[in-house]
């Protein structure tokens, strides 16, 4: 830095200039590159700072990791923009995790369902002070009501008055783009828009916007929208469309509907939702169900082809006592769905794992167990 050097010239660019590339799975499954402009990320970072009431006072734990649209645009842009305080977690682990909340004592947490699971069963979290925490949310996968209940029970007996919120979003549009607001709560919602966005349900596979209260494809509109897939111009317009209002939507590949007040709901993404017999299975549900029994620690469904049926439904689940594996647990699981499901939704096989394989960002890889599953079958 003490050599002489050549002054630079100044840059040339603009707000829809690209500002950074995040891969991501995209709404088939298939792993793109998602560009995004600085105008998405200035447009992300305002809206979760105005949604969250992000303040020169607050922190937040940055647990995602930043190459995941959760982790940049919430975790750090968002808070950076607000003038608060990021609080990095190189990697996670529950151990770290609870080192820095009895440490920093951040004023918000975000982060996916399994880092909520994880932490509400964590002995070093039982005894800590929570009245430090003021908003607690949860994105990027469907939030167990167990591991809600847990979380919040844990951060109440510890002096907090927080409960965990549901939001939702995907990068191709930055990351959060809407959620519940932090003083409000209905069940089972992912909340209304942040300021800007737009959302609707659609008819799938097509523009056909549908009446309040039925079901469809989530649409959504507005500045966080990214510019592209990158080099994938017949994939960026199979998911980005004009429709007739002369706008471009993006066409998520989720399954919701929205209620007569303006908030929505999320079931099932439509690369995920299992085909069995001619019925329509949405493996939430089915997890919602097994997550309830006190011997499942974690659970994974996803339907395994099938000659018959075309897909079966399957469970993957891991039990808090590993001695308790066996075929006598396994029927008594299958029971116990029976009890609370429809038929046809009821899981035909379980298979008890140790643990269950997580993405880089902390979900429940459900495509890595289905083809682990096929691959096995194939063995001969």
């Amino acid at each position: 830095m003490r050599t002489s050097h050549p002054q630079a010239g100044e840059a040339e660019g603009s707000t829809h200039d690209p500002a950074v590339i995040l891969f991501s799975g995209g709404t088939t499954g298939q792993p793109k590159g998602i560009v995004l402009t600085h105008r998405n990320l200035i447009a992300e970072g305002l809206q979760v700072a105005k949604w969250g009431q992000l303040g020169g006072g607050d922190s937040i734990l940055a647990i995602m990791p930043i190459f995941h649209g959760f982790g940049l645009g919430v975790c750090v842009n968002a808070a950076f923009m607000a003038g608060s305080t990021s609080i990095l977690v190189p990697s996670f682990d529950a151990a770290s995790v609870a080192r820095l909340l009895r440490r920093k004592r951040p004023s918000l947490l975000v982060g996916v369902p399994t880092l909520y699971a994880a932490l509400s069963q964590d002995h070093r979290l039982a005894r800590i002070d929570w009245s430090f925490l003021r908003a607690a949310f949860s994105g990027a996968d469907t939030l167990p009501r167990q591991v809600k209940e847990r979380f919040e029970a844990m951060v109440q007996a510890g002096g907090g008055e927080v409960r965990l919120l549901e939001g939702y979003g995907l990068t191709e549009a930055v990351t959060a783009i809407m959620a519940m607001p932090v003083d409000c709560y209905r069940e089972g919602s992912i909340g209304v828009p942040f300021p800007d966005m737009y959302a609707k349900i659609c008819r799938p596979g097509s523009q056909d916007e549908l009446a309040i209260g039925m079901e469809g494809e989530i649409c959504i509109r507005g500045p966080a929208l990214m510019q592209s897939y990158l080099d994938q111009p017949e994939a960026t317009r199979e998911v980005l469309r004009r429709h007739a209002d002369g706008r471009v939507w993006l066409h998520t590949g989720d399954l919701g509907h929205q209620d007569v007040d303006g908030f929505f709901y999320f079931t099932v993404r439509l690369k995920r939702m299992i085909k069995s017999s001619g019925f329509n299975i949405y493996p939430a549900q089915v997890e919602a169900v097994l997550d309830r029994h006190p011997a499942v620690a974690e659970v994974c469904v996803v339907g395994v082809p099938d000659p018959v049926q075309v897909e079966r439904v399957m469970a993957f689940v891991v039990l808090h006592d590993k001695a308790a594996v066996g075929e006598h647990t396994a029927r008594a699981l299958i029971e116990y769905c029976r009890e609370h499901l429809l038929k046809w939704s009821c899981p035909r096989m379980i298979e008890f794992r140790p643990e269950l394989p997580k993405t880089r960002v902390g979900k429940i890889d459900f495509r890595t167990l289905r083809q682990q599953y096929i691959d096995q079958e194939q063995t001969p």
